[in-house]
């Protein structure tokens, strides 16, 4: 029997969320499967390829709802986890115990986990580690943004190897090592290993260009790296860098689109209710994600409409500021 899994890509949450879910099968529902993975990710235009729901069974974790009736199983957490009012009518209105949908949760992870226990009998404890991490990084818990920006603990290094590489099969490969063993093993096999000199040494770099770009003014971050091959660099370097910020608006690009990334600080010092709602901003434009972070996908030719959206964006959040701060 196969059970493919859909996950979002280039995504430490993602890519645990799978790891989890594919664990909770094996040990709550069915043995002896064949676990296939396949990431998604953001882009302008269909987002699904139905031809690829070809399991006995197909889990979507950590990305957006299918209407499809090969989807048995979807579990996510983000505030724009429906593409139209018709999905999420459609959700509401299926009988099925296998699809799950809960945006007050800062991790799919540990959404999964708490469902598995709750609904399952699932035992998380051999891998409350990795549930542990994927809340933290995901949720941006970090005590300080030199722990996210200074990359000493194994799960912070995988997560830059995840949102890195350009290898297709990389993250599929490590899916089912998170499953089962510790993070700091993870990082010694053979096909990671390798790759973490090269990346904190562009780590480094990553961190010089954007004090460079960075332009800091009324509590928002703006920046422009759609020239650099700055893909998958890390969120919090803006933070580091002003730490009197509330908010970021980057523009980046790679082969497939040219995004926007919008976030805010985790170590802000405004109050929740003074906080612009980010999610809701960015599916304005077609986005989406979180209150306090989303994204933007346009397609990689772009970039004029992007830079216009960005802009938009920016004026938006330093005005909100402003108003606070009159």
């Amino acid at each position: 029997m196969k059970v493919r899994v859909f996950f979002h890509d280039k995504c430490f949450d993602g890519a645990c969320s799978a790891a989890l879910f594919s664990r909770v099968y094996r040990e709550r529902i069915r043995d002896g499967v064949d676990f296939q993975f396949t990431g998604l990710v953001h882009r302008a235009g269909a987002l699904f390829n139905e031809a690829e729901f070809d399991g006995d069974e197909n889990a979507i974790v950590d990305f957006k709802y299918s209407r499809s009736e090969k989807i048995t199983w979807w579990f996510d957490h983000h505030q724009s986890a429906f593409l139209s009012p018709e999905d999420a009518a459609h959700f509401e209105q299926q009988q099925s115990n296998r699809k799950f949908y809960d945006p007050d949760f800062k991790s799919c992870t540990k959404f999964i986990a708490t469902i598995a226990r709750e609904q399952f009998g699932f035992k998380a404890e051999p891998v409350a580690d990795l549930i542990e991490w994927a809340d933290i990084i995901d949720g941006a818990q970090f005590p300080d943004p030199q722990m996210a920006v200074e990359m000493r603990e194994p799960a912070l290094k995988l997560t830059m190897v995840i949102e890195s590489t350009q290898d297709p099969t990389l993250v599929p490969k490590l899916i089912p090592l998170l499953a089962h063993k510790p993070l700091e093993q993870i990082l010694q096999e053979p096909f990671v290993a390798p790759l973490l000199p090269p990346l904190l040494e562009r780590h480094q770099k990553s961190i010089g260009i954007l004090r460079e770009r960075t332009e800091f003014k009324d509590g928002t971050i703006y920046f422009d790296v759609t020239d650099q091959a700055l893909e998958g660099y890390n969120k919090f370097i803006p933070y580091y860098l002003h730490p009197r910020s509330v908010y970021s608006v980057g523009l980046s690009k790679s082969s497939f689109r040219t995004k926007v990334s919008v976030g805010s600080n985790p170590w802000a010092a405004l109050k929740p209710e003074q906080m612009v709602n980010l999610a809701q901003v960015c599916e304005r434009y077609g986005g989406g994600g979180h209150a306090r972070v989303g994204a933007i996908s346009f397609e990689p030719n772009q970039e004029v409409r992007a830079r216009e959206a960005a802009a938009e964006i920016v004026a938006e959040l330093r005005a909100s500021y402003s108003r606070i701060h009159a």
